[in-house]
């Protein structure tokens, strides 16, 4: 008797309705494969168990955590953790490679997305959209030539990591003939060059840029890479965006920074603490615009990760090595060498 491919997904990805948020579409990348089943955790989990670890043979993830411990039976069953998003952040992914489990993720997905929300807070808060949107409703209409917003020709955008997030952004702001600059130590000078970008120190960025926007993946070496000196840095009329994860942010620093009006303001759809607290400050700023790290999700969004993420479940099943895998050291474990095709 043949033993059927085992896959599980976190409810995380269920809507209220309890449809998947993708779309169903996506699913049938599954369903048209013979000898996998799937089907959605019993219930939602904040982190990824052994028990779940010994169940499935494939995981395909959206927020919860997956540890160390959840790999670290000898009964585990998993052969791949496919992450629902771009960041891995949540994954232990060196335990991972030490116990021979894959992990990917969906980053072509991700740069339009990611970019056009970028972009969309560069607009609301040059134009000062959300507080003209106060007045209006407010019935201080007479108050608009009190609160002028920026135009962004000549301005210069400052993008912190030029990975495909970054430079996709780069891109669709040559649009608006803004200035632009890039701080990535792994960035391409001359790719950089053709996108009309300059690459630039860090400190140089923070000090000139109108809109200084945060686009870089969270490790270790990004963890607060800006702090309270970093934003010093930054003049007093300049706006700060993070679209890519709260903690590469001293979010302290930076709320001291918006208190004492030394930046002008920011936008943000990412926090340290996420859920964020209903009592975080940021929350209550005039000169702060938040959303709950789901600005760039949209339909075609959703169904291009789960498209992406779902199929390579399905190369693991098959042998194949999917095409975005975090961890390629791990390609070399017995355990996946046992499983690859020659």
């Amino acid at each position: 008797m043949t033993v059927p491919f085992r896959v599980g997904l976190t409810r995380d990805i269920l809507d209220a309705r309890g449809e998947p948020a993708f779309g169903r579409t996506a699913l049938g990348i599954l369903d048209a494969v013979p000898g996998i089943e799937w089907e959605y955790l019993p219930q939602v989990v904040s982190e990824i168990t052994a028990d779940q670890g010994a169940r499935y043979d494939a995981l395909y993830v959206n927020i919860a955590r997956v540890p160390a411990a959840a790999v670290a039976r000898p009964d585990c069953r998993l052969r791949i953790v496919a992450r629902h998003g771009v960041g891995y952040d949540t994954v232990d992914v060196a335990a991972m490679t030490k116990a021979g489990v894959i992990v990917t993720n969906t980053p072509t997905a991700m740069p339009r997305p990611v970019a056009t929300t970028a972009l969309t807070f560069i607009l609301a808060l040059a134009g000062r959209l959300f507080l003209k949107d106060r007045l209006t409703r407010t019935g201080r209409w007479h108050e608009r030539m009190d609160n002028m917003g920026r135009g962004l020709t000549g301005r210069t955008l400052g993008v912190i990591g030029a990975g495909g997030i970054g430079r996709e952004l780069l891109r669709m702001a040559r649009t608006f003939d803004l200035k632009l600059v890039a701080a990535d130590p792994f960035a391409n000078d001359i790719e950089l060059a053709y996108l009309g970008a300059r690459k630039v120190p860090l400190e140089t960025l923070l000090q000139t840029a109108d809109f200084v926007v945060v686009c870089c993946l969270l490790n270790e070496k990004t963890r607060h890479l800006i702090g309270a000196p970093q934003l010093a840095l930054m003049r007093a009329d300049a706006y700060f965006i993070n679209v890519a994860r709260g903690p590469i942010v001293h979010e302290q620093a930076l709320i001291d920074a918006l208190r004492q009006r030394r930046i002008a303001g920011a936008a943000l759809d990412v926090f340290e603490q996420e859920p964020v607290d209903p009592g975080n400050p940021l929350l209550s700023m005039d000169n702060v615009i938040v959303t709950p790290h789901s600005l760039c999700w949209t339909d075609e969004c959703f169904h291009n990760m789960a498209s992406t993420g779902l199929q390579s479940i399905v190369d693991s099943f098959r042998g194949l090595v999917p095409e975005f895998v975090v961890d390629r050291e791990a390609l070399l474990h017995p355990r996946v060498q046992a499983w690859r095709r020659p």
